[in-house]
């Protein structure tokens, strides 16, 4: 397990192939999930990348930190990893609040960011009543209750099964999420606006959904394609909110196709 400091948190994260001359490919995880996420994409990705990988703040085994946070302390957090490991020039691929957090890297250091894979997400998600209403109901009676919901916007009826297992971790990688992490990120959200921004975007972006996205559906994903200068748009089939789980060959097929699309670094 490799950890970093970053001011007020440790920052649990996981390096592959940095330093041997592969393109860099900087994930990052949505709203209650840790980055074993991207397991699958790694696999049909294959070796010719290099990959980094870390738990937001307040998720997985990373220090929760001071919350609430702003999409700008993860944002920073992921820039001081890139300069530890000294890698100038990734592919920052953003899942949900991952896509906001790659945004805000973008304005924030766009020398960092070669291209940007703006999956399921949007330039601003949800509103600031449903964000509030959320994060009440979760310190009232922690996640446990809002389990069955976020399950049905992040996945399709096909995949909520009772013997799928890989569902079942699901649910308990959520339902173990820390509350005050996972509500300090709720008001990230909340207070995250990148629409201006998003027109302001100037490396090759690919934005991608799911088809049946309960979360941030394809109408709102492709909203934001329409901000983003020269901007692919993809969508993924039978596919919920967090397709590197549900269809992480085709996920990976699609982004893949776009990453070949780049000119060399």
């Amino acid at each position: 397990m490799r950890f970093l400091k970053v001011r007020d948190a440790a920052i649990h994260y996981r390096a592959i192939g940095i330093g041997e001359g592969k393109p860099v490919i900087a994930f990052i995880n949505s709203l209650g999930t840790d980055f074993r996420i991207w397991e699958p994409v790694m696999a049909a990705l294959g070796d010719g990348y290099a990959y980094v990988l870390h738990d937001k703040r307040g998720h997985g085994l990373s220090d929760i930190g001071t919350p609430p946070y702003a999409i700008g302390t993860h944002a920073d957090d992921l820039i001081a990893l890139l300069d530890h490991l000294k890698v100038g020039d990734a592919v920052i691929w953003g899942l949900s609040v991952g896509g906001l957090i790659a945004q805000a890297i973008h304005a924030k250091r766009a020398d960092l960011v070669r291209a940007l894979v703006l999956s399921n997400t949007a330039h601003k998600i949800g509103s600031a009543d449903m964000w509030n209403d959320r994060i009440a109901a979760i310190l009232k009676d922690g996640l446990g209750g809002m389990v069955d919901p976020i399950m049905e916007r992040w996945f399709t009826p096909s995949f909520r099964l009772p013997d799928n297992a890989v569902y079942a971790g699901c649910r308990n990688m959520l339902v173990r999420q820390p509350v005050e992490g996972y509500c300090g990120t709720c008001a990230a959200i909340r207070d995250a606006d990148y629409t201006d921004a998003a027109t302001k975007i100037a490396v090759p972006t690919l934005c991608v959904v799911g088809d049946q996205d309960g979360s941030t559906p394809p109408a709102l994903v492709r909203s934001l394609a329409g901000l983003v200068p020269g901007s692919s748009f993809a969508v993924i089939e039978g596919c919920g909110h967090i397709p590197c789980i549900e269809q992480p060959a085709a996920y990976a097929a699609a982004v893949g196709a776009f990453l070949k699309t780049l000119p060399e670094s």
